[in-house]
């Protein structure tokens, strides 16, 4: 083996971090005996020589020797080394027109061709992969279908081979993995799309076993989805039902979980084993977790035999598929580990301080006691290709937090996260649902439905009384609780504040007296708006014992938020203290904070004027426009604070024009001296101080003619402008006229939207469904139709 690694001049190649002198040690630590040399072997090369999916010419050079390991045999750990293969091999850049237009003398073409080569060096050793379908290594299996559909350049080769490998074998998940990839090279190939999304729809259909039904119907919402059957909220939650009936038949109270002691669910993934994926799961006596996750089945009660649980198999033909008689009764059933798979791999993985053992454990203590995680990765696949089907996703969502099982309810509440944080609809029964699961005695779904609808706000409110008896009953609800040796945040008393509830007021108040309370607590007070007075004077108490010292930004930020939100003028004396003995570092940011409480006491907070006044003048235009709009509150003279404004907009610099024009707007028609130079802006380069400035001149002349075609502009071409610009229409009145002609249609189209304004891909706010569901409500608003249940 590595015949020809000391011909390399591996010290003229490179990867991440310099030379790759040392990649030869890394390559012959994949071959090691030993697993904690293995997987620090492993970490390596991903974090250096192919780190973050980069392809290096030291990539390039692994490739000969990464295809020798995955062929040979006496290699352990090998399904990792065929996921790094098709990785490094599995980038495609044929549709990048801007990638194929780059020119050689580009930075960015050396890139491009190092993956163009990585590619073809992987697709041209990719007939070793065609050998390993029926491997003894069961992870091997589980990996090698996923880098045929991917990689290899004989689709219908592949194709074939992984139809004929489904009818023998013998793991469950590997199973899922041929189906997967039976999907993929539909995905991929346009020319067989039709022949394996018949064979998907014939397996959805005739195969026995419900989890491969379950797999055959993910992938055909994946390939077509119009050729999804219309009850297919029915059927998964059929199939779901048998997957649940034939793990209770091999363990009493399968549908409640794994218990104490049995080893179930110790690792089922998708993956082979390797970085995210978690391996076999095995155990005495498992239920649903051992059956179908490819654990041993060592029944405490009796065991089903080894022909029970594997009937013979009938080969899918396209001829006669859909008239053989018993072909349902043909296909394999639930089924064991591959005989040559020891019981428990998860048990020889070295605990080692590695990348990829960091990114294993926070997927494997998820998934822990949730019963089959392939199960929940078919779903996730069937949910992500229904789309903007939302009521089907809200019906199986339903059914799934309605079920006996609890590894099911857990996986739906995981599975609201991506739902309602993108799509729009009527969540109430789901919410409702996911707060009955606070009272369950598991601490990861209280933890996973707490989680969840914290990030609800006002959509929390049907959940609102399983909300307030978790934080009643807890005794600390302010402390994050403790799942698995990790930390979860303080989700119910969150969620219940966020959602304006007063029965969070005493939880709060106790929060209060901690050393240090939670800061997200404090930013939610807000929300309880009158409700929340009571909390006032602990709020001030700890605001006046901050020392004036560099850490006050920090501390004192989410105080001061909190009182402002509830206009406690009481706090002023505090408020007062923190302007007049702010630190220079942070400092803006502290007396902009604390400039924001005193605009929200208004005319009570005159005490305040002459600190004000001479803030007014603060060479940071962010303190001086939060001065002006603090003395406009306290003592409604706009004249002594527009000449510093109307300034502050004639500037060069964009951020300050913008914090003068948001202060502008604050003080309506009293500000109209300031038009002249808001409608210089309309005009500028940037487009936030556009929007900035055309709300301003809305708000000061009451009249939406100049401002309104620059914020339509804006509302066109980004969307996340368009709170701000939905909230001046509402302010100024149901639009009508000639400016109903204009933003109605816009308007209304937002309100038809199904999808959330604010989705981007791969990122997501704490605030976003919140921020989402306020632009609906102010859509409305400005319309003159029903604020409905949305937050303004």
């Amino acid at each position: 083996m590595f015949t020809g690694i000391d011909e390399v001049d591996w010290a003229s190649l490179g990867h991440a971090y310099g030379p790759a002198d040392d990649v030869p040690e890394l390559l012959l630590g994949l071959a090691s005996g030993d697993p904690a040399e293995r997987e620090a072997a492993l970490d390596g090369i991903y974090g250096a020589v192919h780190h973050q999916g980069d392809v290096y010419d030291s990539t390039l050079a692994c490739i000969p020797f990464l295809l020798e390991l995955v062929a040979s045999p006496e290699v352990q750990d090998r399904g990792c080394v065929v996921e790094l293969l098709a990785s490094i091999g599995g980038i495609d850049l044929s549709g990048d027109d801007e990638l194929q237009e780059l020119d050689p003398e580009d930075e960015e073409f050396e890139d491009a061709a190092n993956y163009a080569m990585a590619a073809a060096a992987v697709a041209a050793g990719a007939d070793v992969f065609l050998a390993l379908v029926g491997d003894a290594d069961r992870e091997v299996r589980l990996a090698v279908p996923g880098a045929l559909a991917s990689l290899h350049g004989d689709p219908v080769r592949v194709l074939d081979l992984l139809r004929e490998r489904l009818t023998v074998e013998t793991d469950t998940e590997v199973r899922l993995a041929l189906v997967e990839a039976v999907g993929r090279i539909a995905l991929r190939y346009e020319s067989l799309r039709d022949e394996t999304v018949s064979w998907l729809n014939w397996l959805s259909d005739a195969a026995q076993d419900p989890a491969l039904r379950l797999a055959a119907l993910a992938q055909l919402a994946r390939c077509a989805p119009g050729k999804l059957p219309r009850n297919v909220v029915a059927t998964v939650t059929g199939l779901l039902s048998e997957l649940r009936t034939a793990g209770d038949g091999h363990k009493p109270g399968a549908g409640q979980g794994p218990e104490p002691g049995t080893g179930a669910g110790s690792g089922t993934g998708s993956g082979s084993g390797c970085g995210a994926g978690s391996g076999a799961g095995s155990g005495v006596g498992v239920g649903v977790g051992g059956v179908f996750g490819g654990g041993s089945v060592v029944a405490s009660g009796g065991s089903a035999s080894f022909a029970e649980l594997n009937p013979p198999v009938t080969p899918w033909n396209s001829a006669n598929s859909w008239a053989a008689p018993g072909v349902r009764d043909s296909l394999p059933t639930s089924n064991p580990v591959h005989p040559a798979q020891p019981a428990d791999p998860a048990e020889l993985r070295p605990v080692t301080p590695t990348l990829v053992g960091q990114l294993r454990e926070p997927r494997d203590e998820q998934r822990a006691g949730r019963g089959t995680a392939w199960a929940d990765d078919l779903l996730r696949t069937l949910h992500s290709a229904l789309d903007d089907r939302v009521d089907d996703r809200i019906a199986l969502i339903t059914a799934q937090l309605r079920s006996p099982d609890r590894a099911q309810r857990t996986d739906a509440v995981w599975m609201c996260g991506g739902l309602v944080r993108t799509w729009r609809g009527a969540y109430d029964e789901v919410v409702r649902l996911v707060g009955a699961q606070l009272r369950d005695p598991e601490p990861r779904l209280r933890a996973a439905a707490a989680s969840w609808l914290e990030g609800l706000f006002s959509l929390a409110r049907p959940a609102a009384d399983d909300l307030a008896e978790r934080v009643a009953i807890d005794p600390a609800p302010w402390a994050p609780e403790w799942v698995g040796g990790r930390a979860c945040s303080a989700g119910a008393l969150l969620a219940l504040t966020r959602a304006g509830d007063a029965r969070a007021v005493p939880a709060l108040a106790r929060a209060l007296e901690q050393p240090e309370p939670d800061n997200k607590l404090l930013y939610a007070i807000p929300h309880l708006a009158e409700a929340g007075a009571p909390l006032a004077p602990a709020l001030r108490r700890r605001l006046g014992a901050l020392p004036l010292d560099d850490d006050l930004g920090e501390q004192s930020g989410p105080l001061l938020l909190a009182l402002a939100g509830l206009r406690a003028v009481e706090a002023l004396p505090e408020v007062l203290r923190v302007l007049r003995g702010a630190p220079t570092f942070r400092r803006e940011w502290v007396l902009e904070s604390a400039l924001r409480a005193v605009t929200a006491f208004g005319p009570a907070a005159r005490e305040a004027a002459p600190v004000l006044r001479v803030l007014l003048d603060d060479a940071s235009a962010g303190t001086a426009t939060a001065a002006a709009r603090a003395l406009w509150a306290v003592e409604g003279d706009a004249g002594a604070v527009l000449p510093r404004l109307r300034a502050l907009l004639l500037t060069p610099d964009a951020h300050d024009r913008r914090s003068a024009a948001w202060a502008l707007g604050a003080f309506g028609g009293s500000a109209a001296g300031a038009a002249p130079e808001l409608r210089a802006c309309l005009t500028a380069r940037e487009m936030w101080l556009r929007v900035d400035a055309a709300t301003a001149l809305c708000r000061v002349t009451g009249d939406t003619a100049e401002g309104l075609p620059v914020l339509l502009a804006a509302w066109r071409e980004n969307r996340h402008t368009r709170v701000e610009i939905a909230e001046c229409l509402a302010e100024l009145g149901p639009v009508g006229g000639a400016v109903a002609a204009e933003a109605a249609p816009l308007l209304r189209a937002e309100l038809a939207r199904k999808r959330r304004h604010n989705v981007s891909a791969g990122v997501s706010g704490d605030h976003d469904i919140h921020q989402d569901e306020r632009l609906l409500a102010l859509c409305r608003r400005a319309l003159g139709e029903p604020a409905g249940r949305g937050p303004e």
